[in-house]
C-alpha cells in the first residue's frame, strides 16, 4: 500500500512539472512576440496614445482618430504634408487642437467643416510664392479638453524640435476652463503663438489697454468676443427697451462661453426694468437632462411678461430644446425672437423634421424666430452689397459704379469666391462634402490664413533663417492691419495690439423652417459702423 502511494505521488508530481514546462514553452516566446508590455502606453497611431477610451495626442500622417467623417480630409492633410516634406526641408508646423472624437453626429460634421477649412487654407498658402511651406497636424485634447496637459506637453516638444518647427497652435472650438488653461500655458510659459478662431468668451482675450499686461502674450483672435457680438446684435436691432427683453441663462459651472455670453447680454438697456433672469442648469454641453421641464416653466413665466426678445446664453443642444418648448406655450399668438451667440452657428444640424415643423407653426405661422450672431455666412457679402447699392442709389439718385463699392465688402466677397472655386474644381482633392453655411469652414480657413500671413511676414522681415522664431511670429500679430490686413472670407481681419480683430462684423442669421436652412438677415458691427478705410485700427483700441 505504501509503495502504491509513493508511486502515485511521484507520477502526479512529474505530470505537474511537465505541464508547467509546456506552458512556459508556449508563454515565454509569446511574451516576445506580442507587442506592448504591461504598463507601457497603448498607441492608437503614431504620436497618439489611448487614454480612458480616447485617442489622445498629435498626428499629421492621416489618422482620423476613429471619426469616419474626417477620414477624407485627414488623408488630404497627410498627402499635403508629404508634398511639403518632399519640396522643402524648411517648413513650419501648425497644430489644430480641438476634440477629435465627438459623440454626436452634428458635432462630427462640425469637426469635418473645421478641418476642411484648415486644409483648404494650407493648400492655398503652399501654392503662393511665400515661404516657408506649412505642415498641418491634428492634436486631440480629448472630450471637453480634459487631456489638454498631455497634448500641450507634446506641442512644447514639437516647438523645440528642429524637424517639427511648430510655430502656431489654432483650433480651440469650445470656451471652457480647460481651454483657457491650455491657451494660457501655450502663450505664457511656452511662448508658442496661438490663433483662436472659434472661442468667443471674453475671458480668453487680451485687453486692448496699451498700458496693461497681456494675460495671453502671443494670442490672436479672429472672432468677435461675446461682448462684441452682443454689441453688434444690439446695434443691429436698435432701440430695445429693458422691459422688452429677458435673459435665459445656463448656470452650469466651468463653461466660460455661457458665463461670458450671459454677462454680455446683461448690458444696460433703457426704460423700466424687465423680467428677472431665468436660470437653468444643464448637466453637460450636449446633455439635455431635465432642462425640457425647466424650459416649459420658464416659457410660461416669459409669456406672462412683456418680453418679446429672449437672450439665450447656452449651448446649441439646449437652445434647440428651449425654442421648441417656448413654441408649445399657448401665449395668445404672441411672437418671440430668441437671440443667441456664435456658439449656435450649427444649430440647424441639431434640428429634426418634426422640430422644423413645430417652429414653422403650421398654417397659423411661426411664433418663434431663432436668431444668432454667426461669425460668417456664405450669402453675407452679396446681400450686404445689394443693400449698400440700394441705399447709395436712394441717397445719390444714381447707380454706384464698381470703383465706389466699399472694399470691406468687395474684398471678402472675392476671397469667398476664390474659396468656392477651389472647392468646386476639386483642386484641393476629395475632402468630403463642404458645407459653408455653418461658418466653420470659412472661419477656420481664415484663421490658418492669418497664421500663414504672420509666418510669411516674419520670414520676409528677417535676415535670418527661412523658419522664423516663435517670438518673431507672435510679434507679427499687431502688424496685420491696414496695408497688411488679412482679407478673409469672413471679413477683414485687422488686429489690435492686444491681438483682437477690430470691429469684425457678425452675420446676423436666423433659422428658416420653410426652407430648412439658416438664412442671412444682415451684418452687425460691434462699433456701430463698418471698419475704417483700409482697416487702419484707431489708437483708442490699442
Amino acid at each position: 500500500m505504501l509503495n502504491w502511494l509513493y508511486n502515485t505521488f511521484w507520477a502526479t508530481w512529474i505530470r505537474k512539472v511537465c505541464t508547467v514546462l509546456v506552458v512556459l514553452a508556449v508563454v515565454v516566446p509569446l511574451a516576445f512576440l506580442i507587442p506592448g508590455k504591461i504598463g507601457e502606453p497603448d498607441y492608437c497611431a503614431e504620436g497618439v496614445e489611448r487614454i480612458g477610451g480616447e485617442c489622445i495626442g498629435v498626428n499629421g500622417s492621416g489618422y482620423d482618430f476613429g471619426t469616419r467623417e474626417i477620414t477624407q480630409v485627414s488623408e488630404a492633410i497627410r498627402d499635403e504634408n508629404k508634398r511639403v516634406a518632399e519640396q522643402s526641408a524648411d517648413s513650419v508646423t501648425v497644430a489644430m487642437m480641438l476634440p477629435l472624437q465627438p459623440k454626436l453626429a452634428a458635432e462630427r460634421k462640425q469637426l469635418r467643416s473645421e478641418l476642411q477649412g484648415a486644409y483648404l487654407a494650407q493648400y492655398r498658402a503652399n501654392r503662393t510664392e511665400n515661404k516657408p511651406l506649412l505642415r498641418l497636424v491634428l492634436a486631440n485634447p480629448g472630450d471637453a479638453y480634459a487631456q489638454q496637459k498631455k497634448v500641450v506637453d507634446r506641442l512644447a516638444a514639437m516647438a523645440d524640435s528642429g524637424s517639427d518647427n511648430l510655430r502656431a497652435v489654432t483650433g480651440f472650438n469650445l470656451s471652457l476652463g480647460a481651454t483657457k488653461e491650455a491657451i494660457a500655458r501655450l502663450t505664457g510659459e511656452l511662448r508658442i503663438p496661438v490663433l483662436a478662431s472659434r472661442v468667443s468668451a471674453d475671458e480668453i482675450a487680451n485687453p486692448d489697454d496699451p498700458h496693461g499686461r497681456l494675460p495671453f502674450p502671443g494670442l490672436a483672435r479672429i472672432i468677435p468676443t461675446n461682448r462684441q457680438q452682443a454689441d453688434a446684435l444690439a446695434n443691429f436691432h436698435g432701440g430695445l427697451k429693458d422691459g422688452e427683453t429677458v435673459l435665459v441663462k445656463d448656470t452650469r459651472p466651468h463653461d466660460i462661453y455661457v458665463e461670458s455670453l450671459a454677462k454680455a447680454f446683461s448690458r444696460p438697456e433703457p426704460g423700466p426694468p424687465g423680467p428677472k433672469d431665468q436660470e437653468f442648469t444643464s448637466p453637460g454641453i450636449t446633455d439635455q437632462g431635465d432642462t425640457g421641464n425647466d424650459f416649459t416653466i420658464i416659457g410660461h413665466n416669459i409669456c406672462a411678461s412683456d418680453a418679446k426678445v429672449v437672450y439665450f446664453a447656452g449651448r446649441p443642444v439646449h437652445l434647440r430644446l428651449f425654442a421648441l418648448k417656448l413654441a408649445e406655450v399657448p401665449c395668445h399668438g404672441k411672437k418671440y425672437t430668441i437671440v443667441s451667440g456664435s456658439g449656435a452657428a450649427t444649430l440647424d444640424r441639431y434640428m429634426g423634421e418634426s422640430d422644423w415643423q413645430k417652429l414653422g407653426g403650421g398654417s397659423g405661422g411661426s411664433t418663434i424666430t431663432v436668431q444668432y450672431a454667426a461669425p460668417a455666412h456664405p450669402d453675407s457679402w452679396d446681400a450686404a452689397l445689394r443693400r449698400w447699392e440700394k441705399e447709395r442709389q436712394a441717397s445719390t439718385g444714381k447707380k454706384p459704379e464698381e470703383k465706389d463699392r466699399p472694399a470691406y465688402l468687395t474684398e471678402p466677397r472675392e476671397q469667398l469666391r476664390e474659396l468656392r472655386r477651389l472647392i468646386d474644381r476639386q483642386a484641393a482633392g476629395d475632402i468630403g462634402p463642404v458645407e459653408l453655411g455653418d461658418s466653420r469652414t470659412m472661419l477656420v480657413h481664415d484663421g490658418v490664413q492669418t497664421i500663414a500671413a504672420a509666418v510669411f511676414l516674419a520670414n520676409a522681415q528677417s535676415a535670418g533663417p527661412v523658419v522664423p522664431t516663435r517670438k518673431r511670429v507672435a510679434d507679427q500679430w499687431p502688424r496685420l492691419e491696414a496695408a497688411y490686413r488679412v482679407k478673409g472670407t469672413s471679413g477683414w481681419i485687422c488686429l489690435t495690439n492686444g491681438g483682437n480683430a477690430y470691429d469684425k462684423p457678425v452675420s446676423v442669421v436666423q433659422l428658416e423652417p420653410r426652407t430648412r436652412r439658416v438664412a442671412f438677415v444682415g451684418l452687425g458691427w460691434p462699433a456701430k459702423k463698418p471698419q475704417p478705410a483700409d482697416c487702419v485700427v484707431p489708437s483708442a483700441t490699442g
